[in-house]
C-alpha cells in the first residue's frame, strides 16, 4: 500500500469519529495520549496490558483456529477492524466488543490494539453521531460497513431497525456488514480502493474463502470489470458432479501451520503431504494459465 493510501485511509477512519489522530494498522506506533471531549470516543492505539475484559461477554467459546488464522492475517494486513473499549480509569480500559480480535492481536504480538474509546451512558450520542458519519459521501464501504458494525454491536439494535436509522434497506445492510466476513486482504483492497462495492458484492457470494481469493487476486492482475467477476462467480456456482472424496488422514500442527502460511502465500489452497520417514510433497493448484503464470513468477521461474 502506498503512503498516500495509508493516510487518506487514516483521514477517513478519523473522520468516521471526529478525531484527528491519524491511524495506521499495519505498523506499531507510540501510545497516542488521547481525551474524550465529546462524550463519542475517539480511535486511538491502547496498550493491550491495560484492556481488561468484560465480565458479562456473553461468548465463552472461541474457535482456536480461527483466532490463529486472523493473528496471522493480522501480522500481514494489521487490524482492520478497530476494538472498541470503555475506560476504567488512566490507566485501565474494559473490552465491550471484539475479543476475537483481541486474542488474536496478542496472538500476533502486538502490544498495542486500535480501539475506539467510549466513556459511560453515550449510547443515544453515539448513535447520532454514527447516523450523521455514515451520511458522508467520502467514506468508503469498510468504514460504512464497520459503522453498521458498531451501530448493531454498541447500540443494541437489529438491522431492520438500523435500516430505518440510516434510510436504507435491509438487504443494503446486510451486504455492507456482510464485507466483514471477507478475508482480510480483500477487505484491504476494498478499504483501499483497488476494487470497488460491485466486486466485493460479487465475492460475497462464493462461499469457498479459497475461491474468493483467487478471483481478487484476478482482479487486482487484469483490472477486471464487475459484470466479468458477476459471470465467473454464476460459473463457479454451476452445480457440478459429485465426486467420492476419500477422507482426509488428519495432520500435525506444524504441518496444518506451514501449509496455511503457503496458502497464505500464494492465495491458493496449497496441500502438504509428509510421509513417516519426512519425505513428501507440496501440491499448489491453479486454475488458469494465468494463475500459473502468477504462481511461478512469485517463485522467480
Amino acid at each position: 500500500m502506498s503512503v498516500d493510501k495509508k493516510k487518506a485511509l487514516g483521514k477517513g477512519l478519523s473522520a468516521l469519529l471526529n478525531d484527528t489522530a491519524e491511524v495506521l494498522p499495519h505498523r506499531q506506533k507510540p501510545v497516542a495520549t488521547e481525551t474524550v471531549t465529546n462524550g463519542l470516543g475517539a480511535v486511538s492505539e491502547i496498550k493491550i496490558s491495560e484492556i481488561e475484559v468484560n465480565p458479562f461477554q456473553p461468548r465463552t467459546d472461541f474457535d482456536e483456529q480461527s483466532i490463529y488464522e486472523l493473528a496471522e492475517s493480522i501480522k500481514l494486513q494489521g487490524l482492520i477492524q478497530p476494538i472498541t473499549v470503555r475506560r476504567v480509569n488512566a490507566h485501565a480500559y474494559q473490552l465491550i466488543s471484539g475479543e476475537r480480535r483481541l486474542r488474536a492481536s496478542k496472538r500476533a504480538g502486538l502490544t498495542t490494539i486500535p480501539a475506539y474509546i467510549r466513556t459511560a451512558n453515550d449510547q443515544q450520542l453515539l448513535e447520532m453521531a454514527l447516523i450523521e458519519n455514515i451520511q458522508r459521501e467520502d467514506l468508503n464501504a469498510m468504514e460504512v460497513a464497520i459503522s453498521f458494525q458498531r451501530m448493531v454491536e454498541e447500540c443494541n439494535l437489529k438491522q431492520e431497525e438500523l435500516g430505518e436509522r440510516v434510510s436504507k434497506n435491509r438487504s443494503t445492510v446486510t451486504n455492507y456488514l456482510r464485507l466483514l466476513k471477507l478475508p482480510p486482504s480483500i477487505q484491504a483492497s476494498i478499504r483501499d480502493g483497488d476494487i470497488s462495492m460491485g466486486h466485493a458484492r460479487a465475492l460475497i457470494n462464493v462461499a469457498d474463502p479459497d475461491k474468493q481469493l483467487y478471483i481478487h487476486q484476478l482482479i487486482l492482475q487484469h483490472g477486471l470489470s464487475v459484470r466479468k467477476v458477476e459471470e465467473m462467480v454464476r460459473e463457479l456456482q454451476k452445480p457440478q458432479a459429485k465426486k467420492e472424496t476419500k477422507k482426509a488422514e488428519p495432520i500435525s500442527f506444524q504441518v496444518q501451520k506451514i501449509q496455511d502460511d503457503l496458502a497464505s502465500k500464494f492465495s491458493a489452497k496449497v496441500k502438504l503431504k509428509v510421509g513417516n520417514k519426512g519425505a513428501g510433497s507440496i501440491e499448489i493448484p491453479f486454475l488458469s494459465q494465468d494463475d500459473l503464470g502468477r504462481i511461478l513468477e512469485m517463485l522467480d521461474w
